[in-house]
């Protein structure tokens, strides 16, 4: 399987400007900057999408590793909080961090944190990222 997406440029980092786009449609000539990597500009950003990304992949693998252990979430919510800084000079992501909330009936909090931790170390955006991923769960009651 393979997936693709493109990206355009044109000008200089600072005034240049830049569009993102996907077969799937959500991202059809999307707007980036670099104000809206650098200074909060409304729009979208590389690292605001690899966010997403990685939210998305996690929340995926836990439902479906928390299903091979016979259980069904009721609900499952993550945000992924990115961060991107200048190491040696150049800009990094050092980090993402998975804040997540479950209601998942009839398991152990114990069985929940051993299976959302297995799936945040093997859900594939995970895999793919050389980066320091840290994880916060909360089991509600259901």
């Amino acid at each position: 399987m393979k997936r693709t997406a493109s990206a355009t440029w044109t000008g200089d980092l600072k005034q240049g400007k830049g569009s993102l786009s996907a077969p799937g449609g959500v991202l059809k000539d999307t707007p980036y900057s670099f104000t809206k990597r650098f200074e909060n500009e409304p729009g979208t950003n590389p690292e605001e999408l690899v966010a997403a990304a990685h939210a998305g992949c996690f929340t995926m693998a836990l439902s479906a590793f928390l299903g091979r252990s016979g259980f069904t979430p009721q609900k499952l919510a993550t945000q992924a909080t990115l961060t991107f800084e200048q190491v040696a000079g150049d800009w990094t992501v050092t980090g993402i961090h998975l804040d997540l909330t479950a209601k998942v009936p009839n398991i152990a909090k114990d069985k929940f944190m051993e299976i959302a931790n297995d799936a945040k170390a093997k859900c594939p955006i995970s895999r793919l990222l050389n980066t320091k991923i840290t994880l916060d769960a909360k089991l509600e009651t259901a």
